[in-house]
């Protein structure tokens, strides 16, 4: 296992690192064992967003005795209410959640506060100027968390967060895919000739800027969606029209600037030893360059890139929220806990689709939109 300095944290990771959603079906003995697998590959960082009570007791009982072996990145904002997980920002239900997280994991400290899951930037200046980062601090000067981290998946808004001064670590969507989508509107700029030949990988000014404010700044970046959601692992699913390999999406995320490490489902043992099959691979099974080059142009044609240029829905359905979360679950054969939740909070869901047809009039891609809604209306009820 190849160990990474994580920013200017002075953590020292292990590039391929553990996520807990391979953990939530799982008893705590088997938590156990699947954790003592990790580490005995090397892993030593973990992700732990969840708030399901009996996932974070079972986590706890899988590091007794290992808690000094191992860099936890425990989130905040990440609550349990009614029997599910919701993200909030109601400061009680953060140090309430918080505490809950500490106690279940038996631990007086997390290596990592993450604060939870930030896209918009109205919601950046309710976190950053408001309790939640006051009590993110609170946190850090009283030892309880040695360093502040943020999620998100938008590059605007994490550049915002990293300018700040006050994240240390930011957990962040990479993949070949994602690194090629606009900042913006202007989906033309897919299409231009002098844009999409700048580089081999195409990628986005915006997110090329944000990884290298990162290295810049000392931000560590710790990645998630590095396969896309399985996409990129799948010919049909795959914008590119071919398959990347593990080894090769892996490899993309971590030739990223002020990348750290690689968070991982592992639902299986098998999951386990293909990543950290990573770490003995060869140059040739990594490069990613032969997926990629050759591409005259990328093909987008009926994927949708989530640019919004199928607004406004009359019904005020965000059609291109509701695709994303779609194509996750449907990638990863299953309605994942955080991508039902983050389904739940849009204004608008897909029932309320009247199928008037004005969102696939405006989509430059000839994506089956209407078709989606009622997939989607059928899959998260």
């Amino acid at each position: 296992m190849i160990y990474r300095n994580l920013g200017n944290t002075g953590l020292k990771v292990s590039e391929i690192a553990l996520g807990c959603e391979g953990f939530a079906e799982l008893s705590a003995k088997e938590s156990r064992k699947r954790m003592e697998q990790a580490m005995s590959y090397g892993v030593n960082f973990f992700d732990m967003y969840a708030s399901s009570p009996k996932l974070r007791d079972n986590m706890g009982y899988a590091i007794k005795g290992h808690r000094d072996d191992l860099i936890i990145q425990g989130h905040l904002c990440s609550t349990w209410k009614n029997e599910q997980y919701l993200r909030t920002r109601n400061i009680e239900e953060v140090r309430e959640s918080f505490e809950d997280l500490m106690k279940r994991l038996d631990t007086d400290y997390i290596d990592i506060g993450m604060i939870h899951y930030i896209d918009a930037e109205e919601d950046f200046h309710q976190v950053f100027d408001g309790p939640v980062m006051e009590y993110a601090l609170e946190l850090k000067k009283q030892g309880r968390i040695k360093h502040i981290g943020m999620s998100s998946h938008n590059p605007a808004v994490a550049k915002m967060a990293v300018e700040t001064g006050l994240i240390e670590v930011l957990m962040f969507s990479i993949n070949p895919s994602y690194d090629m989508q606009p900042p913006t509107e202007d989906v033309e700029q897919l299409w231009a000739d002098e844009v999409y030949m700048e580089s081999y990988h195409n990628q986005d000014a915006s997110r090329t800027e944000l990884y290298e404010l990162c290295e810049k700044m000392g931000v560590g970046i710790d990645v998630m969606k590095a396969f896309g959601g399985g996409d990129l692992l799948d010919e049909e699913l795959s914008p590119f029209g071919k398959t990347f390999t593990v080894n090769q999406c892996i490899h993309y995320a971590l030739t990223r600037p002020a990348v750290g490490a690689i968070m991982g489902g592992f639902r299986s043992e098998e999951n386990l030893k293909e990543m950290v099959a990573y770490e003995m691979a060869t140059e040739e099974e990594k490069d990613y360059a032969n997926v990629l080059s050759g591409l005259e142009r990328h093909s987008f044609e009926g994927h949708c890139m989530y640019c919004g240029h199928c607004a406004p829905c009359p019904k005020g359905i965000d059609v291109a929220s509701v695709t994303k979360y779609l194509n996750l679950a449907v990638a990863q054969g299953e309605v994942p806990e955080t991508v039902r939740e983050h389904y739940k909070l849009l204004n608008h869901h897909a029932d309320e689709c009247i199928a008037c047809g004005s969102c696939e009039k405006n989509c430059p891609f000839g994506v089956k939109i209407i078709d989606n809604m009622k997939r989607a209306a059928k899959l998260f009820g």
